[in-house]
């Protein structure tokens, strides 16, 4: 852990102090941006392994930022907001963020977070091209590609590795707590709801005009991935 870069977007000094404390304790380098535009510009030039990005920020927001990003680039993204409001939450990962983690936050939730999701784009980086194909859809994990009825899908990252871990499994059920340790890569710290929001997005995606059904909700016990008509 001790080569990863992190940079550290906010406007807020000792947001941005509490946070660099508790990264430099765990043997990360830390570089900060105060706002919008200086987390671009710090991204080209600094090569981060991971963005902490706040979403109320100078000049242009965290929306804005993360929306340039992933025009170009997977670096992964751990999204901060104020609010905790759903709208917030959906957006950002809409846009293609992670994960996000609402203030006022853990520091040590914070980092374990950061592990994760480092851990969690490491593997996929070592992942061999591998295809699941079931009737109506594939998923490619080597291009993070996925068709339905012969129609490319977009998914955000974390949408994506939801949907190969269900895949990768047909038919098994899964709690809530089980793929937020499975696919987000750490036990349970704070909302569960953060799966039925891109379970959500996922099955929206998916199934917009689809001739089939492929995320299955089981009431009061989880999701399972399962094709239907």
């Amino acid at each position: 852990m001790a080569s990863n870069m992190i940079l550290v977007v906010d406007d807020d000094e000792l947001v941005q102090d509490l946070i660099r404390l508790y990264l430099e304790k765990e043997g990360f380098r830390v570089e900060s941006a105060w706002d919008g535009e200086e987390a671009l510009a710090k991204l080209r030039t600094a090569g981060p392994d991971l963005i902490i990005l706040d979403i109320m920020l100078p000049k242009l927001d965290g929306w804005a930022v993360c929306r340039e990003i992933r025009k170009t680039k997977t670096t992964p993204i751990i999204m901060l907001t104020a609010k905790g409001e759903e709208f917030d939450r959906v957006l950002g990962l809409e846009l293609g963020a992670d994960d996000y983690v609402c203030k006022p936050f853990s520091p040590i939730e914070l980092v374990a977070r950061i592990k994760a999701v480092l851990r969690r784009s490491a593997l996929a980086g070592q992942t061999s091209s591998k295809i699941l194909s079931y009737p109506g859809i594939i998923v490619d994990y080597s291009s993070h590609r996925v068709e339905v009825d012969g129609r490319e899908v977009a998914l955000a990252p974390k949408e994506f590795e939801l949907l190969w871990f269900l895949a990768s499994y047909p038919g098994r059920l899964y709690s809530r707590e089980q793929l937020l340790k499975n696919v987000w890569d750490y036990e349970y710290l704070g909302d569960p709801r953060t799966v039925d929001t891109h379970i959500k997005r996922l099955r929206e995606k998916l199934e917009a005009g689809a001739k089939k059904r492929y995320i299955r909700t089981v009431w009061g016990l989880g999701y399972k991935f399962e094709v239907a008509e």
